[in-house]
């Protein structure tokens, strides 16, 4: 059985930053293309970041935080990241993480085999 278990969030100020965990089981992890997507309240889920399983290369970004948020992974860890710089207010999120069992990092998150439950990011004025 899959299990993605993220952690990391929580309430930061304006300017600050938050590193998000995501470890993951039960799954090819270093062929798998993670990803993570966050959800702000009234609005649809929508995409952050992704980055390759060991077959392809590519780390697509969203351009809303293109230049302050890095993904990254250890698959000795099975573990994806999501380091976040110079928050602001409208980063507030539920952030999620996905695989998938392709190794191209996709953009879309109708194209995810597997989440977390998430974890909540709040950022202060």
């Amino acid at each position: 059985q899959v299990q993605l278990v993220e952690s990391g969030g929580g309430l930061v100020q304006a300017g600050g930053s938050l590193t998000l965990s995501c470890v993951a089981s039960g799954m090819a992890f270093n062929r798998a293309a993670m990803g993570w997507f966050r959800q702000a309240p009234g609005k649809e889920r929508a995409f952050v970041a992704a980055i390759t399983g060991i077959f392809t290369s590519g780390t697509p970004v969203a351009n809303s935080v293109r230049g302050r948020f890095t993904i990254s992974r250890d698959n000795a860890k099975n573990t994806v990241y999501l380091q976040m710089d110079k928050l602001t207010p409208e980063d507030t999120a539920v952030y999620y993480c996905a695989g998938r069992g392709e190794s191209w990092p996709s953009p879309d998150s109708s194209t995810y085999d597997y989440w977390g439950e998430g974890t909540q990011v709040t950022v202060s004025a």
